[in-house]
Order: structure tokens, then sequence, then C-alpha cells
């Protein structure tokens, strides 16, 4: 795995690809932040990543994932998302800034683009309602949600309470006081104090929390 810009993101998750076991290849073109991590990681470079032959002669054209992190130099960015694209990379991983950098990524090949800021500002203006306990997003209409189950399920099964056909959303999990997450059936019983997690779109899952 190669991580490209050792900025907060992109150490972060270098860091945690480290600790689950993966090799990372860290790559930054400031010597100071290199130098601050060399320790931390097995393999970093100080290297301009929008120049080919400087990546190729780190070897990343024989990478099969790579990150882009770098946030701040949208000219950088693209560039060296660019690079990785005309090596044929199978997996390229790239951070945007705003949804016009995104569309800018996306254009030129990247794989899968993250919008870090963006994406955690969506989840805590969500959750600081106090309508539901965490929210992920996953596509522009379609998030899961945790919740803790209306009052109008109680003391009956999911497919007795009719939430799927009323509010047009599937309860994936149910997890009781003390216990833990377990799967969801139509015959799984909603009792007091139960949380659910709920998927669905976005506008369905919101109305959904807003029963509690």
């Amino acid at each position: 795995m190669v991580v490209i810009g050792l900025g907060r993101f992109g150490s972060s998750l270098a860091r945690e690809l480290v600790t689950h076991g993966s090799e990372v290849l860290a790559i930054d073109s400031v010597p100071r932040l290199v130098q601050h991590y060399s320790h931390e990681f097995t393999h970093v470079a100080v290297a301009d990543t929008t120049d080919q032959d400087a990546l190729e002669q780190l070897g990343v054209p024989d990478f099969p994932h790579v990150v882009v992190g770098i946030g701040g130099e949208l000219e950088a960015s693209i560039l060296t998302t660019s690079l990785l694209v005309d090596f044929g990379i199978p997996h390229i991983w790239a951070k945007a800034t705003s949804r016009q950098h995104a569309r800018i990524l996306e254009r030129i090949g990247a794989h899968h683009v993250v919008l870090p800021e963006h994406d955690m500002g969506e989840r805590i203006a969500h959750l600081v309602t106090g309508r539901m306990l965490d929210y992920i997003e996953f596509d522009e209409d379609y998030a899961m949600v945790r919740t803790t189950a209306p009052r109008a399920a109680i003391g009956m099964t999911l497919t007795e309470s009719g939430l799927r056909q009323h509010f047009n959303v599937t309860v994936v999990a149910i997890k009781r006081r003390g216990g833990e997450f377990t799967y969801a059936t139509p015959d799984t019983m909603v009792i007091d104090g139960d949380q659910l997690i709920v998927a669905g779109s976005i506008a369905c899952v919101e109305s959904f929390a807003d029963l509690v």
C-alpha cells in the first residue's frame, strides 16, 4: 500500500494500516514530515509525486493500492492522481477538499474519492440533533442510522409493527440493553430500550429517527 501525503489524513491512515499489519510506503514532498514519521513507518520517502520518474523510481506503479492524501495543493493532488491512473493502478483512493475537487478526481479516473471533512460534518450534524446515536451515509441517498426503538414498535415483532411498510426502512440489527447487536428477523420482538440499526433513503431514516 502507498500513502501519498503525510498530513493529518494521510498520516492517520498510514498509522492505521500499519496497525492492521499492512506494509506501507509513505511519501511526502516535505522532508520535515518524512523525517518525523521515519521511525513510525517502515518505508518513507521524500519525493515530488507529480514527477513520473520519481514515482517509478520508488516502485509505485507496482503497488495495487495507492491513497492520495494531498489536500491543500489542488494541482499536486490532480497531477499525482492522473499519473497513478496512467500507471494503471487498480485501486486509487483520493482525498478531496471540495465537491468540485471530488468531481475532477473522479473524471480523471480515481476509483474512490473521499471528502473526510465534509462527510464528518454531515455525520456530526445528524448526531447533534439528539435523534440519532450514529449515522453513516453510504451514497447520495442511502444511509444507516443507530437509534432508539420507537414507542409505536415496542411489544411487537418487526412484522407486526409494519415499520418497513409504513416508513420504507429496513431494520438490519437490534441490540438489547447490556447486550450486543444481533441480526434482525421478521420475528424479532422489539422491547423498550432496544437500539436499532436502520437502513434506507436519507429522508426515510431521518423520518424514522424523528419517531423516538
